[in-house]
């Protein structure tokens, strides 16, 4: 039998990486331990309360759980925060958000954890761009300029999959003024998509 980790010894090891959330992969590696020495283990710390289990091969540090923005990244790879969220994050919409949404090149999926919604919508591969590393505190994440977030939203609005409620338009929803007009006309062409260049062009 080998020799256990301790859980404060692991707990450190992953805050000292700022590790707060991690595959099964990634903690066989940190630790170097094989296969079965790992899953063995993460049973155990799940079981003591230092670890909960995010998804199917995923977990987080209980005692120092993610942000949510961080657990988006992770839930679903490649993604990055964007649309609606990433709007409300720069204050472009007057509204709170619900869920947290992100772009991401692989089919659209929605994950619900802790009674959180975390909703992925495809865009094209040639459009996975425009984003950052934002950081509050310690706390890292991926999310889109203020531009790409803007245009991503049409996007979805351009192929019916967004729908502006109580009878209000774009304009009276979203506040573009403080955006780059130059850098919004980079991120449309990406898409190559004629429905979202009439769209950008009626309220920009």
């Amino acid at each position: 039998m080998y020799n256990l980790v301790k859980p404060l010894s692991i707990r450190e090891n992953l805050l000292k990486r700022n590790i707060r959330i991690f595959s099964n992969h990634e903690f066989t590696r940190i630790f170097e331990l094989s296969t079965y020495q790992s899953e063995y283990e993460l049973r155990l710390l799940m079981k003591e309360g230092l670890l909960a289990r995010l998804k199917k091969g995923y977990y987080i540090l209980k005692t120092d759980p993610p942000s949510e923005e961080e657990i988006a990244n992770a839930l679903y790879k490649p993604s990055y925060l964007s649309f609606e969220y990433a709007l409300a994050y720069y204050n472009l919409i007057p509204e709170m958000t619900y869920q947290i949404t992100s772009a991401t090149t692989k089919p659209t999926r929605i994950f619900t954890t802790n009674n959180t919604a975390f909703s992925y919508y495809t865009i094209k591969r040639e459009a996975y761009t425009g984003y950052k590393m934002a950081q509050r505190g310690e706390r890292q994440f991926y999310i889109a300029d203020p531009e790409k977030a803007f245009v991503d939203y049409l996007y979805l609005i351009s192929l019916g999959q967004r729908v502006i409620a109580g009878g209000r338009s774009l304009n009276d929803r979203l506040d573009s003024r403080s955006l780059n007009k130059s850098n919004i006309r980079t991120y449309v062409k990406l898409y190559d998509w004629s429905k979202l260049d009439q769209l950008v062009e009626k309220i920009s």
